[in-house]
């Protein structure tokens, strides 16, 4: 119900913007003498008319869109439309213009006033992910992480220019397409130090995202909220609503799709002993049979198989990829995969804190933080997986600057309290609180079918991989289609925590001048990206694609409303000022055309001029239309 409310809220909306332009021309028009026969908000058919002061008023079905008709404008008989009395053409140049000009100029000072009304009443508060420069998740894929850009690191400019924040960084790579120089600094959060670094991007590909072309997200306060499920595996782990996840496995979380990823990475996290002292380490949990073993080592294995109970073949357990005695203490490390290895080369990865080969002589002494005797213990472990988290009890409400936001966000993470839970984890005496983190007991982890949603949220996820499927179905290329299906069944088996979790807040006021500054910034941009032709038409939005977007806006509150009602306004004006036949800026350039030539411009020569742009005009518009409704399609089907 309260869809219908917002859609119909975002109709009335844009129908008020139209308004206000169209009143603008009006009331000008009236002012300087000429008459007006008719002012329509909407085309096609009327659905309302009447008629005030010899003016006919009307609705019209389609609300997207609207005019003032003024005698003139279309020929009557044999005059040519500068000799029809009070028309359009037949007043002064000067007149028409401040009449063409007077719509664009009503929508650009509405635009102005709700930017200030925002900011006079405290800002928008927006997620914490659209205004930060902190990477929350690196595609090991991606070029940035092979220059070794990490989840936590901060971008600072692009091509010079200073990153404001994720969403600005997307918008000037999605509009402008050139290569570019990106600008950070690599963080280590535990010293504090910063190191910087410059990466050369390539032009952009228009075919693709700017998420995909970067290979990166922001990071995002991972603040739980509620159970996802009944059967969550951090129902008995004393979490906290308001508890922030910022520890998980020997990695500081900047992100839901980092923490998705340290979740599901085939790694256990080992506390082992060497020199007397206890260190932490990531190590690949393995199938046996990906493990290249000699006959004696796999009888080893099988006996531990036999004492530990398991039925199953010792080939279908996991285990690591070292060679243990008994009491768990490492004898060598062990090749996987490639069994004709001349040296068994240990699994690192650069930058993470808890990439540590094992050496002769270190004991194991847990698993995932459960403490474990022997390596029959340790096997037992390692055929479940857990997770160790560590999780902060601190204020969620929203932070009071997007400006200090990203400040905020590295302080937050005090080093020196968090390692004094780190260290001890997997001990006999694990430290469970310092100061305001906490660490939560070992979680087994679960995947979606074991999770047992309730049978609406089952049903909306059986509806979502049938969405997915007809998606994936679609692509030519039959290579492309069978690896995008692997990845879907894969995604099934994911293992999960069973949490919602939301990001924080933050408060987003910069000036009016500002806001109204970056809106026409980016509008002109899109424009000049459209007529170079790096910007299909496609990524752009019509009636239909507005409406959603307001729709959308109103759901967030009426700040956010207002705020799309001024974007929308403003890129009316600016489109409307276009030197276009048919549109405001067209008649500027007639009437300034005229004022210099002190010749009326005939109505063959405007016919000419204006009925192909209207045309055109016309099949922008369905094409807009048709592919708001793609999308709309797409989204729900």
């Amino acid at each position: 119900m309260l869809s219908i409310f917002y859609l119909v809220l975002a109709i009335l909306g844009l129908g008020f913007l139209i308004f206000i332009h169209e009143l603008g021309h009006y009331l000008v028009a009236r002012r300087v003498g000429m008459t007006v026969e008719v002012f329509s908000i909407g085309f096609g058919p009327p659905i309302r008319q009447w008629t005030v002061q010899g003016v006919k008023w009307q609705l019209c079905m389609l609300p997207f869109g609207g005019y003032v008709r003024i005698a003139g404008m279309d020929k009557k008989g044999n005059l040519e439309p500068h000799q029809i009395p009070d028309g359009y053409y037949g007043k002064k140049p000067l007149d028409r213009i401040k009449v063409a000009i007077a719509g664009p100029a009503v929508n650009i000072l509405f635009a102005f006033i709700a930017f200030c009304l925002i900011w006079a009443s405290g800002g928008q508060e927006k997620p914490f992910q659209e205004h930060t420069n902190i990477i929350g998740y690196v595609d090991p894929q991606s070029k940035l992480y092979s220059k070794g850009v990490r989840p936590g690191d901060e971008l600072t400019s692009l091509d010079g220019k200073k990153v404001e924040g994720y969403k600005d960084l997307l918008i000037a790579m999605a509009l402008e397409g050139k290569a570019a120089t990106l600008k950070g600094n690599e963080i280590d959060y535990f010293s504090g130090q910063k190191a910087p670094f410059s990466i050369a991007l390539p032009p952009a590909d228009s075919a693709k995202t700017p998420t995909a072309e970067l290979g990166i997200i922001p990071a995002q306060y991972l603040i739980f909220d509620t159970f996802t499920s009944p059967a969550s595996p951090l129902k008995n782990s004393g979490i906290q609503k308001g508890d922030r996840i910022v520890w998980v496995d020997g990695e500081l979380i900047f992100s839901s799709k980092q923490l998705s990823s340290v979740l599901n990475d085939s790694k256990s996290l080992l506390t082992f002993e060497r020199g007397g002292q206890l260190f932490l380490s990531r190590v690949p949990r393995l199938l046996i049979s990906d493990l290249c073993l000699s006959s004696d080592q796999k009888n080893e294995l099988d006996d531990w198989q036999h004492e530990a109970g398991f039925k199953s073949k010792t080939s279908q357990l996991y285990f690591i990829p070292y060679l243990l005695n008994h009491t768990g203490s490492v004898e060598k490390s062990l090749s996987f995969m490639d069994c004709n290895a001349d040296k068994v080369q240990p699994v690192t990865e650069a930058r993470h804190p808890l990439a540590i080969v094992l050496q002769p002589g270190d004991r194991i002494v847990a698993v995932d933080g459960i403490p474990v005797s022997n390596s029959i213990d340790l096997l037992k472990q390692l055929q479940e997986r857990h997770a160790s988290l560590i999780v902060q009890r601190t204020s969620d409400a929203a932070i009071s600057s997007w400006e200090t936001a990203d400040a905020l966000f590295e302080s937050s993470i005090k080093p020196t309290t968090l390692q004094q839970i780190i260290t001890n984890i997997g001990s006999s005496h694990p430290t469970a609180q310092a100061g305001n983190f906490v660490l939560l007991p070992p979680v087994s982890l679960k995947t979606m079918a074991e999770l047992k949603l309730d049978p609406e949220k089952q049903a909306q996820v059986n509806a979502d991989i049938e969405i997915m499927k007809k998606m994936i179905e679609k692509i030519e290329n039959p290579e492309e289609r069978q690896q995008q299906l692997i990845l879907l069944e894969q995604s099934q088996k994911r293992l999960l925590l069973g949490a919602g979790l939301r990001d924080r807040t933050v408060a987003y006021n910069p000036s009016p001048l500002t806001l109204f500054g970056d809106v026409f910034d980016q509008t002109w941009k899109t424009l000049t990206s459209l007529v170079t032709g790096f910007l299909s038409p496609k990524k752009l939005s019509g009636p239909v694609g507005i409406v959603q977007a307001l729709q959308a806006s109103w759901s967030n509150g009426i700040k956010d409303a207002l705020y799309w009602l001024g974007f929308v306004s403003l890129n009316l004006a600016v489109l409307n000022l276009l030197p276009i036949p048919v549109l405001d800026g067209g008649h500027i350039v007639f009437a300034t055309i005229e004022g210099i030539t002190k010749k009326p411009i005939k109505a063959k020569t405007l016919e000419r001029l204006i009925l192909p742009f209207l045309i055109l005009l016309v099949i922008l518009f369905v094409y807009l239309t048709y592919q708001d409704i793609v999308r709309l399609l797409h989204r729900l089907f």
